[in-house]
């Protein structure tokens, strides 16, 4: 059974014109022209510096790229996307109200007049389903958050900082969330220092809650040093940003014991 889930948290933009796909590709993280109809890509915008803006996935119908964003930022990603347009055959607009974002997972989901595109991260996570109306697929945001946090991938500004986070410590290699043969983009250098360098210090990793969920933002600790702080959770399941040194649990975080367990697909170096 395909379980279906309208997320009334997510916005759709409307890319439009001629020059849509060359004017994103130099913007954001991943290569844009793989964005066509039935594949999508996960994508983020940076700050020149290299720091998270937004992520988003891209999504195809043919004759326009549609952004499935967190829906309070879509009005600053139009603002922003906005001043790189300069004289770019390209339209900006925000279409949630007439685009749907729906989540789906465990099978295909049969909605003949949706856009839709298996979630580009991983197998397990489904797919992303744009639709003219809301969806009644008999399962909701929650349920979708478990699945996700489950699954140890990041939910936007809800795991990340805007103009601190750093894309391959929310988890953006391994999760197909950049390319690394398309050429430039905003953000691009730190981007590529850190991979190559090796410069990681810390990732956001599953976490097992024994007690109640701290709240986002809660410092964690072991013996009273600092070994990162709380992000999303749900139920007994969340995400923390650790220190690397820090996966080896259990860590305490408010009134509660955090016990790492990074997921499968997650690449950590070996202990020193």
């Amino acid at each position: 059974m395909t379980d279906i889930a309208y997320l009334p948290e997510r916005g759709v933009l409307e890319v439009a014109g001629a020059d849509r796909v060359a004017f994103l590709q130099g913007l954001v993280s991943n290569d844009v022209a793989q964005a066509v109809p039935g594949h999508a890509v996960w994508a983020a915008l940076l700050t020149p510096q290299g720091k998270w803006l937004a992520d988003f996935f891209i999504l195809s119908d043919g004759a326009r790229l549609l952004l499935d964003c967190e829906r309070a930022q879509a009005a600053m990603l139009v603002q922003r996307l906005a001043r790189y347009r300069l004289r770019s055959q390209v339209t900006l607009a925000d279409v949630s109200e007439s685009l749907h974002v729906h989540a789906a997972w465990g099978g295909t989901p049969d909605v003949p007049d949706a856009i839709a595109a298996p979630d580009p991260r991983l197998a397990e996570a489904g797919w992303r389903v744009l639709a003219p109306r809301v969806l009644d697929g008999g399962a909701t945001a929650a349920d979708w958050d478990r699945h996700r946090i489950a699954l140890g991938m990041p939910d936007g500004s809800r795991d990340m900082e805007a103009d601190k986070s750093v894309l391959l410590e929310a988890g953006f290699d391994e999760l197909h969330g950049v390319s690394w043969s398309k050429g430039c983009y905003m953000g691009q250098e730190l981007t590529a220092r850190t991979k190559y360098r090796g410069l990681l210090k810390r990732r956001l990793v599953r976490v097992r809650i024994e007690g109640e969920a701290p709240a986002p933002g809660t410092p964690v600790l072991r013996d009273g040093a600092e070994m990162g702080t709380m992000r999303s959770a749900s139920g007994h399941g969340g995400l923390a940003l650790l220190r690397l040194e820090a996966m080896a649990g259990p860590l305490t975080c408010g009134a509660a014991v955090l016990h790492p367990e990074p997921a499968a697909w997650m690449r950590l170096p070996e202990p020193a």
